[in-house]
């Protein structure tokens, strides 16, 4: 089977951006897919022009004959944002690709959480999946690229390595970049 290549993960690519579309009239949604069913999904989801983000980020293997392939695996696995209307939610659980519907009772909290994960993403950082919480410092990029981005995270050392973790509340799971520890500020 071929490897595709990236797909958008955000449909429209202002959904996390344009205050319009972050205090809609709808409603925000996570569903849970069945078992690798995201990239299906979001694909459905944009022919029918609904509002959605699956993070996505690479994950290189090796094939038996040496060769380097990446392919895009969902950041949080199972999981799509959808918002817009009852509607909306009616015609995404109708596309055979859903397990389970939940409500996202403070979605101001979970845009602003998901707009710090799509800063990431858009850096080209070396996202990590974070499936449990993290304990460490809390901590603030101060220098370098990231720098004017304002991001507040927690910090880990693992294998001599500083990340900076960025959780996402709502699903108490995150994402994590390797940053330099000179380019911190402990909080």
């Amino acid at each position: 089977m071929p490897i595709l290549g990236q797909e958008p993960d955000l449909y429209p690519e202002e959904l996390l951006t344009s205050p319009e579309i972050i205090v809609p009239d709808g409603n925000w949604f996570a569903f849970y897919t069945l078992s690798r069913r995201e990239k299906e999904l979001m694909r459905r989801l944009r022919v029918q022009k609904i509002a959605h983000y699956g993070p996505m980020i690479p994950h290189r293997t090796r094939s038996p004959q040496g060769r380097i392939r990446t392919s895009y695996v969902p950041l949080f696995s199972g999981y799509v944002f959808v918002c817009g209307t009852e509607e909306d939610r009616y015609n995404t659980v109708a596309t055979g690709c859903i397990s389970k519907c939940i409500n996202v009772t403070e979605p101001e909290i979970l845009v602003r959480d998901l707009q710090k994960i799509r800063m990431l993403e858009e850096h080209g950082a070396d996202l990590k999946a974070e499936v449990r919480p993290v304990v460490g410092q809390r901590a603030r990029i101060v220098r370098g690229p990231l720098k004017e981005r304002e991001l507040v995270g927690t910090i880990t050392k693992v294998n001599s390595q500083h990340r900076l973790t960025i959780v996402v509340n709502f699903l108490q799971q995150g994402a994590s970049i390797m940053v330099d520890e000179a380019d911190l500020e402990l909080l």
